[in-house]
């Protein structure tokens, strides 16, 4: 009997109390992933982690991008660095669920952003409860 190894194309899950989170990368366009700052067309969703700033197509772009290049093993520092978060030191995988809950959905993108454009203005900030 031969048995056929699978190629190593798996897609990293990271298991968060017991829910898997899927790090698979979204479809970017060829250049998004080295578009620095400048917003392009249809990027409407940008990273508010500390001094990032980057634009995305969509909110699964921005939680994709946050999990690998600020919450990777390597790099992630301990605790939330996204704007307006209080930093409380975090596992990495509670991170992991803390960014996809607070920070990625669709409204949390767009309302941080609403609150970037107003200079943070303080009375729109949502609990964090």
């Amino acid at each position: 009997l031969f048995l056929q190894s699978t190629p190593a194309t798996s897609i990293p899950t990271v298991q968060v109390q017991g829910q898997q989170i899927n790090l698979q990368p979204p479809s970017y366009t060829a250049a998004s992933q080295h578009a620095d700052q400048m917003k392009k067309p249809g990027q409407n969703f940008m990273c508010l982690w500390q001094s990032c700033k980057k634009w995305f197509q969509t909110p699964s772009q921005v939680f994709y991008h946050a999990a690998t290049e600020h919450g990777g093993k390597d790099v992630y520092p301990g605790q939330c660095l996204w704007e307006g978060c209080e930093p409380f030191q975090r596992q990495r995988f509670s991170f992991i669920t803390h960014l996809q809950d607070k920070h990625c959905s669709r409204d949390a993108l767009l309302a941080g952003l609403k609150q970037d454009e107003h200079g943070q203005a303080g009375n729109q900030k949502p609990s964090n409860k």
